[in-house]
C-alpha cells in the first residue's frame, strides 16, 4: 500500500464552523495569509480536525491530505493543526475583535490596529500602557484589556502542554484560573494535585502526565497519590468512610503496581502529613502505631475529613442529648387531644406515639415508606410547637425546616406551613470565607428543627448541620431508610437507627386512601420482596407495568409516552411534569442517549450552546451535576435554560425562579435531565415519571433502587421493562454495605 501523501495549508483562520471544547475537534474556515504563504490556489478552504484553542484571525498551520466528504465537499483532513497568534495587521485586527479580549470588540480592534499596525501583539505583550495613546481607552478599560491579555496567553501556553494529555479547553482554562502564570511549574512539580484541585480531572490523566515528565514508577509521590486517588475512589463510589489497611494497599497496587512495602511507607507518610487517619478498635493511631502493629486487618483508614465528620457528628449528638431545652416542656397527652380537637383528624395509634416520641425527647427520628403518615405527624408537631404562645400572642417556640433539596423542601413547606428552604441554604454558604456562615462560633437560631428526606444527607453534610446546631434545640429527623441511601459518603439515617441510642418512630401502616393507592401499594410491595400489584386492563390506574424484552422498542414507548399518550390522557406538561427515570448513564437505555432523543422530539430547535456532544437549547431541563456553593446551586438541582448565547457559549439556568449565569468554563457541571439515573432523582417528587428495567441495567438492578423509582412519582408510575429484570430487582436484597463507624461511635458513647 502507498504511503499517503501528506499537503500542508498555511493560512488565517476566517470562521469556526464548529468547535467541541470537550474533544478539540474543529471545523475551521481558512483563507489565504496576507503575505501569500497559502499553498493553494483558491481562496478559501475547510480545514477539520483536532487543535487545542483557535481564535478567528490565528495564523494556522495544517499538516494532513485532501478529502471528498459526501455532504459537505472537498475539505482538509488536519492530522496536526497549530495555531498562533496572527502577524498581519488584517489578522490581528480579525483576532483582537473575535471577543477573545475582554474590553476589545470590533470597534477598538480597529482603532488600535490602525495605531500600532503589526506591533500591536509587541505592545499588548510590553508596553500596554501604550494603549491610552488609542481614543477612548483610559484606565478602566486598559486594566480590563491587560488583564484579559495576560490570561489569554497564560491559557494558551498552557493549553499546549494539557492538549496532548486529553485535558479540554474548558479545564484549562480552569487550571489557570487556579494556578496562573507558573501552572505548567506547579503541574510538573506535582501532577497528582489536577485530581485533587480541577474537578473532572482524575487519577488517570495525573500519572499520565507524571509518567511523561519522568517521574518514576514506584517514586513516593505516585505512591501517596494512589492511597488517596483509592480512598477517595471508595468513598465516591462506594459510600465508605473507610476501608481496612490490607484492602486499601491492595486496591492501590492494583492501580500502580507498587510494592506492598512501599504503598505502606506512602501510607505513613500520609498519614505524618495529616491527610488521612488511621484507627484501631475506636483509637486513632500514630505513624510508628501503624509501622509496628501486626493485625493491621484490624486498622480502618479514613480521609481526614470524614473521619472527624464521623466524630463530630457522635460528639454532638451527645451535645444535644444532654443539654436542657430551650422551651419548657409539653404536656403530649394534652397536646395531642388539642391538635385532634382543632384539626378534627383523629390519630391512629402508631402516628400517636410518634408524635409523643417526639415531643418527649431532644433528638428523634420518623422513619416510614410513602403512605404511612409521616406528613400528618410533622404538621402535629409544627403545629403544637406553634401554638405556644406568649400573652401578646408571640410564639414562644420557635421552628425551623429544612431538606436537602428545592424540591423537597417546598414540599415539607407546603405540608407544614412553615417556610422551609435546603439545608445549603439554611447554614449560607460565605464564597468570600468558603465556608457556611452558620457553624459552632455562629450557630443558628431556633428551638425546634425538623429535617426531612435525611436518607440523602451524607456525613459531610450531617457534620456541617449539626455544628450550626444550638446546643439547647430540639432536632427531629424524618426520612426512610428503605430508599437508596445519600450519594456522598455514609450511611447517616441508617446509622443514626441502627445505634438504638436516638428514639425512633417506625411507620408500617399505610394510611393515604386516594387515587394514588397502587403507586403506594406497589411501593409496599416491592420493599416486601412482592411482585407489582396491576390494575384491570379496563380500568384507569395510577400504576402501569409494559412488559418490552427489546430496548429499540422500549426507547420507541418512552418517546410516545412521553410526547403524546400521557401529555394527551392525564393533561400533564412533559418539560416540567414528567420524568424518566433509569439505572444507568451509558447504554441505549442511559441518560445520555435518552436525553438526546427525547431533546429532538421535545425541544429541537432554538439557540443553543454546546459542550461536547450535548447541546443546551433555551427551555431545556437541565441539572447541576457537583455542589457549586458560589452560585448557591447544587448536586442534583433541577432547572430549566432561560437564555443560550451562542456567540460567548454562555447559559442563564432558572433554578425555582432565581437565574444562574454559567460561563464556557462552567458547563461541564450542567447535563439534560429529561431523564436521570433513579440515584440523582432521590428528594424529588414528580406528577408522573416513567421507570425503565432492562436487563442490560442487571448490575445495578437493586429491591432500593426500584423502591425509590416509584416513589418518585405522585400521580402516575409507568414501568417499562422486561419482566426479569423487575422480579430481579425485587428479589435483589442484597444491597452492598457501607463502612462507616458512626452507629459504633454513638453506641460506646452511652
Amino acid at each position: 500500500m502507498a504511503d499517503v501523501v501528506q499537503d500542508v495549508v498555511d493560512g488565517t483562520v476566517v470562521g469556526i464552523v464548529f468547535r467541541n471544547d470537550e474533544t478539540g475537534y474543529s471545523v475551521l474556515r481558512v483563507a489565504g495569509a496576507d503575505d501569500g504563504s497559502f499553498r493553494l490556489k483558491q481562496p478559501e478552504c475547510v480545514v477539520v480536525g483536532t487543535c487545542g484553542a483557535v481564535w478567528e484571525g490565528e495564523d494556522l498551520h495544517a499538516v494532513g491530505e485532501w478529502v471528498t466528504d459526501k455532504v459537505h465537499g472537498r475539505q482538509f483532513k488536519a492530522r496536526e493543526i497549530t495555531c498562533a497568534t496572527p502577524r498581519s495587521a488584517t489578522g490581528i485586527e480579525r483576532y483582537l475583535a473575535s471577543g477573545l479580549i475582554k474590553g476589545i470588540g470590533p470597534e477598538y480592534a480597529k482603532r488600535i490596529v490602525a495605531r500600532f499596525g503589526e506591533d500591536t501583539i509587541e505592545i499588548l505583550d510590553h508596553h500596554s500602557g501604550r494603549l491610552r495613546e488609542v481614543q477612548g481607552i483610559g484606565d478602566a478599560r486598559l486594566a480590563k484589556i491587560k488583564k484579559s491579555w495576560e490570561s489569554e496567553r497564560g491559557t494558551r501556553e498552557v493549553m499546549i502542554f494539557t492538549q496532548s494529555y486529553g485535558i479540554s479547553v474548558a479545564k484549562t482554562a480552569k487550571i489557570y484560573r487556579m494556578y496562573g502564570p507558573d501552572s505548567i511549574a506547579i503541574i510538573k512539580s506535582d501532577p497528582y494535585r489536577l485530581c485533587r484541585d480541577i474537578w473532572g480531572i482524575g487519577f488517570a490523566t495525573a500519572d499520565k502526565i507524571a509518567m511523561s515528565v519522568g517521574m518514576a514508577k514506584d517514586a513516593p509521590e505516585r505512591a501517596r497519590a494512589a492511597i488517596i486517588h483509592t480512598l477517595q475512589t471508595e468513598a465516591d463510589d462506594g459510600g465508605h468512610c473507610w476501608t481496612s489497611e490490607p484492602e486499601l494497599l491492595l486496591h492501590a497496587q492494583e492501580l500502580v503496581g507498587i510494592s506492598v512495602e512501599k504503598l505502606a511507607e506512602a501510607l505513613k507518610l500520609e498519614l505524618v502529613e495529616g491527610r488521612i487517619v488511621v484507627e484501631r478498635e475506636g483509637r486513632a493511631l500514630s505513624a510508628d502505631d501503624t509501622l509496628n502493629d501486626a493485625d493491621d486487618g484490624m486498622r480502618r483508614v479514613y480521609l481526614t475529613d470524614l473521619y472527624w465528620a464521623e466524630r463530630r457528628v457522635s460528639r454532638k449528638l451527645q451535645k444535644l442529648f444532654s443539654s436542657p431545652r430551650s422551651y419548657d416542656s409539653i404536656d403530649a397527652e394534652r397536646a395531642i387531644s388539642w391538635w385532634e380537637s382543632k384539626t378534627g383528624f383523629r390519630l391512629a395509634p402508631a402516628q400517636e406515639r410518634a408524635v409523643r416520641t417526639s415531643l418527649e425527647n431532644k433528638v428523634s427520628i420518623i422513619t416510614g415508606g410513602p403512605g404511612v403518615g409521616k406528613t400528618t405527624i410533622v404538621r402535629a408537631l409544627v403545629d403544637i410547637y406553634a401554638a405556644r404562645k406568649n400573652a401578646k400572642g408571640k410564639p414562644l417556640i420557635s421552628v425551623q425546616t429544612a431538606a436537602p433539596t428545592g424540591r423537597a423542601a417546598k414540599r415539607l413547606s407546603e405540608s407544614t406551613g412553615v417556610p422551609s428552604q435546603t439545608v445549603h441554604r439554611l447554614l449560607k454558604y460565605n464564597p468570600q470565607t468558603r465556608r457556611f456562615t452558620f457553624d459552632s462560633g455562629n450557630p443558628l437560631t431556633g428551638d425546634v428543627f425538623v429535617f426531612d428526606e435525611m436518607s440523602m444527607v451524607d456525613i459531610r453534610l450531617m457534620d456541617s448541620l449539626l455544628d450550626a446546631m444550638p446546643d439547647r434545640a430540639t432536632l427531629i429527623i424524618v426520612g426512610d431508610t428503605d430508599q437508596l441511601p445519600s450519594v456522598g459518603p455514609g450511611n447517616v439515617l441508617h446509622d443514626l437507627i441502627g445505634s438504638g441510642v436516638i428514639a425512633c418512630s417506625r411507620l408500617t401502616e399505610i394510611f393515604r386512601q386516594d387515587n394514588s393507592g397502587l403507586i403506594v401499594r406497589n411501593a409496599h410491595r416491592v420493599n416486601a420482596g412482592e411482585g407489582f400489584e396491576l390494575p384491570a386492563s379496563d380500568v384507569d390506574s395510577d400504576f402501569y407495568f409494559i412488559a418490552q424484552n427489546d430496548p429499540e422498542k422500549t426507547l420507541s414507548f418512552v418517546l410516545d409516552f412521553m410526547t403524546t399518550r400521557i401529555p394527551r390522557k392525564f393533561r400533564m406538561d412533559p418539560m416540567t411534569d414528567v420524568q424518566v427515570l433509569t439505572p444507568m448513564r451509558r447504554n441505549a437505555l442511559g441518560t445520555e442517549n435518552l436525553n438526546m432523543l427525547l431533546q429532538k422530539r421535545l425541544n429541537p430547535e432554538g439557540p443553543a450552546v454546546q459542550r461536547g456532544a450535548v447541546l443546551f437549547r433555551k427551555d431545556d431541563r437541565v441539572m447541576q451535576l457537583r455542589n457549586n456553593y458560589d452560585k448557591d446551586v447544587y448536586n442534583g438541582d433541577v432547572g430549566f435554560v432561560a437564555e443560550a448565547y451562542p456567540g460567548d457559549r454562555r447559559l442563564v439556568v432558572l433554578f425555582d425562579g432565581r437565574p444562574v449565569e454559567y460561563s464556557s468554563g462552567d458547563l461541564d457541571e450542567l447535563t439534560l435531565a429529561y431523564a436521570t439515573t433513579i440515584h440523582k432523582s432521590q428528594g424529588s417528587e414528580y406528577p408522573a415519571v416513567i421507570v425503565l428495567l432492562h436487563n442490560q441495567h442487571y448490575m445495578l438492578l437493586q429491591r432500593n433502587l426500584l423502591y425509590t423509582a416509584i416513589t418518585r412519582g405522585k400521580k402516575l408510575v409507568l414501568v417499562i421493562g422486561s419482566r426479569w429484570a423487575a422480579g430481579k430487582a425485587i428479589e435483589t436484597n442484597t444491597v452492598r454495605g457501607r463502612r462507616t463507624s458512626l452507629a459504633e461511635r454513638l453506641a460506646a458513647a452511652q
